[in-house]
């Protein structure tokens, strides 16, 4: 304890002369060892001038939570895995991981002769057609007329329909590939084509180098819009009755920061995974947040279910020190000073600036503590930090 009393001491000392390097050398002093009280001594002028506050413990309405982890993820709408419908060699690819993209904007141009034929086989359809058309439209109205016979009828029927499908397979094809029909038509035929995105984001991965064969089942890029990233937790079966939507989620990515961000409960989900009975809680992230993150982060996260009403003080209230937690109870105030003493306590959970005190006869609802003063630097102190 008299560690403890040294370094609160030598903190409110070291605060006191940060923020006024004018003021006289402080005139605090531990109380005698032989009353051995553990008393701190603390002047009104040191207190005015190291800005420090005065509370008591107030009644606050703490989180009831559900605690649980998951992920931050994207909508499948907002991922495209890009690949060819024909197979090629990468000519072209100027585009990076991180780079941004626009939908409609070229990712890779695919280059391969056989596109050259399928071009080939599509205007040598389409000059086909026309004639069996013409011919068919002809055995038609020789049909109606009773001038042909119905087999010769049947068989330009057949033939300018089987030409039709034909030519419908390659115009598609065609127009997969990002190749304009009408302008092979005006005989304008391509050995390259151009691959472009479906939607607006940013390249997440690279597949392929220049001069790379792909085959259409081959992943040439991911791109990735962040705009409507979002969370994606997994909560055990037991506490799954106590979610509902729009409940508010409190989450921290541990790999990253400390500070937690808030979000709330879309949808609950309505199965249950057999291998580890959880099932899948789909959160939304507060607009003012969303940049912060990208798809694949960890994330751990309590969802509030309720809440309840405990006693607490500020939690720039309560000093941890080797383990154990401590409050400033005020003993005493004249005039001229406060008599302080360092008291250990059990605490709980924090929420919105507060944290839970444990009961203990020491303190009366009148009680005082110093809440705002020593304990910003006593951790630093403790650790020999320099001022």
């Amino acid at each position: 304890m008299n560690y403890i009393k040294s370094l609160l001491l030598l903190s409110i000392l070291v605060l006191a002369a940060c923020n006024n390097s004018k003021t006289e050398e402080a005139t605090l002093e531990m109380a005698s060892e032989e009353n051995n009280s553990g008393i701190i001594h603390l002047s009104k002028a040191q207190f005015e001038n190291a800005k420090m506050e005065v509370g008591q413990l107030t009644e606050k309405p703490f989180a009831e939570t559900v605690q649980t982890s998951g992920m931050i993820d994207v909508p499948p709408q907002s991922r495209a895995v890009i690949s060819a419908f024909a197979g090629g060699y990468i000519k072209n690819t100027p585009l990076l991981v991180g780079n941004k993209v626009s939908k409609g904007q070229r990712l890779v141009t695919l280059e391969n002769p056989e596109f050259i034929t399928m071009q080939q086989n599509y205007l040598e359809t389409a000059e086909q057609l026309s004639y069996l058309k013409s011919e068919f439209e002809r055995q038609k109205i020789m049909f109606d007329e009773k001038i042909t016979s119905q087999k010769s009828f049947l068989k330009a029927e057949s033939e300018y329909k089987s030409n039709l499908a034909r030519y419908n397979s390659l115009k598609k094809n065609l127009e997969m590939l990002n190749i304009n029909p009408a302008s092979v038509q005006a005989g304008n035929i391509v050995s390259a084509v151009n691959i472009y995105s479906p939607i607006d984001g940013n390249v997440t991965q690279v597949f392929v180098n220049t001069g790379t064969y792909v085959s259409p089942a081959d992943k040439i890029m991911e791109i990735m819009n962040t705009d409507h990233i979002h969370l994606e937790l997994k909560v055990f079966e037991k506490d799954l009755l106590q979610l509902k939507k729009k409940q508010e989620i409190l989450f921290t990515v541990p790999e990253a920061s400390k500070e937690v961000f808030k979000g709330e409960v879309h949808l609950v989900g309505t199965s249950i995974d057999p291998n580890n009975r959880t099932s899948l809680v789909h959160g939304h992230i507060d607009e003012k947040d969303e940049q912060n993150f990208t798809a694949g982060m960890f994330v751990e996260a309590q969802i509030v279910t309720g809440t309840s009403d405990q006693w607490a003080l500020p939690e720039n209230a309560v000093v941890e020190m080797e383990g154990k937690h401590y409050v400033l109870k005020i003993e005493n105030e004249t005039a001229d000073e406060f008599e302080i003493l360092p008291v250990e306590v059990k605490i709980g959970a924090t929420y919105n600036g507060f944290t839970v005190i444990g009961k203990s006869e020491k303190f009366k609802p009148e009680t005082k503590f110093l809440t705002k003063g020593a304990f910003v630097l006593l951790q630093e102190e403790g650790g020999g930090h320099d001022h």
